[in-house]
């Protein structure tokens, strides 16, 4: 995984904040000065806060663990469907659904309807009027234009990435409540506290917002090749030891017949 470097960053304009007056008191921390009324983040620190996430997303997923990716925001829809797709993980870029972690037992049951709907020669639509099919169709739309990122998602993710913790507030505290670990943009706008794992940036900047959540994606992938890395060494350890040990067998199968075949030879010299 290529780090991310500062002058990427700088380039992208992910160091400018929000203007003073809307800025919340928790972010001081992570401020480095204020220039014409807008706040100056810290980079460095921001290097600092995407590195930690990272190493977490790698340790996550090394266990099999699943991620949610969530950027509801026009200038994060795109970027979170594409990396989401790119690490194979589940992503939600439409309008959040409350409950949709709260209450997920419901969630499934829409998916499951969805798929319902989606099967070809589905019994659903025998005996049915023109109408009536066309509704059925609509709601189609509806259900996989909702659901299109966690349609094949049979479980409570193990964290949640977030652009923009301030526009997701509603993710956040679900995911608050069911003890799940955030990872999310954060602006000068936004408590840093409400969320585990902070990055704080422009969440405006389409350039910053596909700088980090590439190099979380990336994270992914990484933790994917050595864990399949890992299974092939210890496969290949595995057989290794196999073949030494039928080896062995085999050597001693022959010294065994050596060395009766020495003993029959040495009864027939007494004998004569």
């Amino acid at each position: 995984m290529d780090k991310v470097k500062f002058e990427d960053l700088l380039g992208t304009g992910a160091h400018f904040g929000h203007v003073t007056r809307k800025w919340n008191p928790n972010f001081k921390p992570y401020i480095l000065s204020d220039k014409n009324g807008v706040h100056i983040i810290d980079l460095e620190q921001t290097i600092d806060s995407i590195n930690k996430a990272c190493e977490f997303i790698k340790n996550l997923v090394s266990k099999n663990g699943e991620i949610l990716f969530v950027g509801t925001k026009k200038q994060a829809q795109d970027i979170i469907q594409q990396e989401a797709d790119r690490c194979s993980m589940f992503y939600i870029v439409e309008r959040w659904l409350g409950g949709t972690l709260t209450n997920f037992s419901t969630i499934k049951k829409s998916i499951k309807r969805l798929k319902m709907l989606e099967k070809e020669g589905s019994n659903l639509y025998t005996n049915m009027t023109k109408k009536e099919t066309q509704m059925l169709n609509r709601e189609k739309v509806k259900l996989a234009d909702q659901h299109r990122g966690i349609k094949d998602m049979r479980r409570l993710p193990d964290v949640l990435v977030v652009v923009d913790a301030q526009y997701e507030d509603t993710a956040i505290r679900e995911a608050k409540r069911l003890e799940i670990p955030v990872v999310a943009i954060v602006d000068s706008n936004t408590n840093p506290k409400k969320v585990d794992y902070p990055i704080p940036a422009n969440d405006d900047s389409m350039r910053t917002i596909q700088i980090i959540i590439a190099a979380l994606a990336d994270s992914v992938l990484e933790a994917r090749t050595e864990k399949t890395t890992d299974k092939k060494e210890t496969k290949n350890k595995s057989d290794n030891k196999l073949a030494k040990n039928s080896i062995d067998d085999k050597k001693f199968e022959l010294e065994d017949d050596v060395s009766d075949d020495n003993n029959t030879d040495d009864g027939k010299l007494e004998e004569e």
